[in-house]
């Protein structure tokens, strides 16, 4: 009876930990659903290409802020503890999320709406920079001897709980309201939805618990203290950003990309839409499943499969589909993504808690998670730019490929040398 109810708790704990993810994910996708609209409720342009690349670049401007949240709320969690600095980040993402949903028009307000909208994503951004590190380290400090792969995959499970629940909204939405009638103020229902959300996740939070291993800590560094050992350790942060760049790059090419994607394309809003539906459906299986499969063999052979695989069909693939685009090609090449993602990202997030020293875990997990989200989210404006430089709607393709080379090197360094020191843990190197 203890047992189940052990397991019971368990649960119970991997749901209000990954609430706040399920936020950040869901505002997030929500920007890239709606891209054309809120291009033209705030970046109003001519240029139809012009709106949606400010639009875009706005998007974008919130991951500038992660490696600041990394390095200020990282090191405040190091020091009071993961379950007080998971609320704060919760506070300060909720701030956000109702800031953007509440804006009034470019054409009500002038040039205070993108400017508004730009200080909600900020803040997101500033919020989202130690969310994912906090949540991880969470789940990877709570979990079972030998399950650590599995626990800490909820936490990306998590996000595509919202994606999936995202574009079931979106595509109710454009099904229920005339095209005018979304353009012009229907898109904003799913925010509004989110920020509904915020008091139930405040809910699940505080009733979280510290976690053992960090209450059995003596070291409780400084910000002083933890830029000084992130400097040290200069080259694990370089390599976790290697590391994770092949996932955010990948991941928001196959979710929040999807949508305008798809209408480069010239496929129906509701079809990407569909698709992306079946992308998150996707990732939330193989996260888990792979996460448990590298408890098993480890985490390097399958870091190396698959960053091998993308990099060698990404390309391929998206030509393979622009070629003759229908929405079934499409479904199939972004189900070969997510899979490849998945299966990559299953293995990477949990292996980046192993080679940060403890003692700047959440700190040094968030900036190198941070500072490849910083890139990786300006995907949607580089795979836009590519497109029209390149006169070539394959060209995504080139910058995933990049991405996955990133996650190769990093790989074959961080398990096949000795580079990271006496920082780095035996299970770093299994």
């Amino acid at each position: 009876m203890a047992q189940g109810t052990a397991g019971q708790s368990k649960i119970a704990t991997v749901l209000r930990v990954t609430g706040g993810n399920f936020l950040e994910m869901f505002d997030f996708f929500l920007f890239g659903i709606y891209a054309e609209a809120i291009s033209h409720a705030f970046f109003p342009s001519d240029n139809d290409t012009t709106a949606l690349l400010k639009t875009f670049m706005g998007f974008g401007a919130g991951f500038l802020m992660r490696p600041l949240g990394a390095l200020f709320l990282g090191a405040y969690i190091d020091r009071i503890g993961r379950r007080k600095g998971l609320i704060v980040t919760l506070g300060i993402m909720a701030m956000g999320t109702i800031l953007i949903a509440f804006v009034p028009t470019y054409q009500s307000i002038g040039l205070l709406a993108p400017a508004l909208v730009l200080l909600g994503r900020l803040l997101q951004g500033f919020s989202a920079g130690v969310e994912l590190g906090g949540v991880s380290v969470y789940l990877a400090e709570m979990s079972t001897p030998g399950n650590k792969g599995f626990y800490v995959s909820w936490q990306s499970a998590s996000q595509q709980v919202a994606i999936i629940i995202a574009a079931l909204i979106g595509y109710a939405i454009n099904k229920l309201f005339l095209a005018d009638a979304v353009a012009a103020w229907a898109w904003r229902i799913p925010f509004w939805i989110g920020c509904l959300i915020v008091p139930l996740l405040f809910f699940l939070r505080r009733n979280l618990e510290e976690t053992a291993e960090f209450e059995a800590r003596k070291i409780r560094p400084t910000l002083g203290q933890v830029v000084t050992s992130l400097v040290g350790n200069w080259r694990i942060v370089l390599l976790g950003v290697m590391l994770v760049l092949m996932t955010t790059v990948s991941f928001y090419l196959i979710t929040v990309y999807t949508p305008s994607f798809g209408k480069a394309l010239n496929l129906s809003a509701a079809d990407s839409l569909i698709v992306t539906l079946f992308v998150g459906i996707s990732n939330f299986i193989w996260l888990p499943v792979m996460g448990a499969l590298s408890d098993r063999i480890g985490r390097f052979p399958i870091l190396v499969l698959f960053s091998l695989l993308m990099l060698v069909t990404a390309y391929p693939a998206l030509t393979w589909l622009v070629h003759a685009p229908s929405f079934a090609k499409m479904l199939e090449v972004e189900l070969w993504f997510s899979f490849l993602y998945g299966s990559y990202n299953g293995a990477m997030v949990v292996a980046l808690t192993e080679i940060v020293p403890a003692h700047v875990r959440t700190s040094g997990f968030s900036l190198a998670y941070s500072l490849a989200t910083t890139v990786g989210g300006f995907s949607l404006a580089i795979c836009t730019t590519l497109i029209a430089m390149l006169n070539d709607k394959a060209a995504p393709g080139i910058w995933l490929s990049l991405a996955a080379v990133c996650g190769l090197i990093a790989s074959l360094i961080v398990y096949r040398t000795r580079i990271l020191g006496d920082a780095g843990t035996a299970s770093a190197f299994r």
